[in-house]
């Protein structure tokens, strides 16, 4: 404990000065965004070459085929895993992007929330669309 002009003492912190701003950046994020960019970019690079080949065997086929392609479940998961990480990619690297370069603070919350519906849809629709194929309807 210290004193303080008034001869009170006043406890004294143990942080440090880089624990008392963390999480106080422009984006209020802190590092939970960089590793999220990370991990699932990671994700993505162990997913793209299953994704390749899932894709070259669609290649040519009619949609009888398609679905019957899709229509395996480990085919089906390693599809939607990838489309879920792009999607968190996308949404995060798209943030960092408007959240750099907005500068009117109305405007970015207005890109931020139209961004982050937007990687919602796609990533809705492209995962709908494997249920629909994968299920053969």
């Amino acid at each position: 404990m210290s004193s303080d002009a008034h001869g009170k003492r006043t406890p004294t912190s143990m942080r440090t000065p880089i624990g008392k701003v963390r999480k106080f950046g422009p984006a209020g994020s802190g590092t939970s965004d960089f590793w999220q960019q990370r991990i699932t970019g990671v994700a993505m690079a162990l997913l793209i070459l299953p994704t390749i080949v899932v894709i070259m065997m669609l290649l040519g086929r009619n949609q009888a085929a398609a679905a019957q392609i899709l229509g395996s479940p480990l085919i089906s998961l390693i599809m939607i895993l990838f489309i879920i990480a792009s999607a968190i990619h996308m949404k995060i690297g798209m943030q960092v992007v408007i959240e750099d370069y907005v500068q009117n603070e109305k405007l970015k919350l207005v890109t931020i929330m139209a961004n982050n519906f937007f990687s919602i849809a796609v990533a809705l629709a492209a995962i709908f669309a494997i249920f629909k194929m994968a299920s053969g309807v």
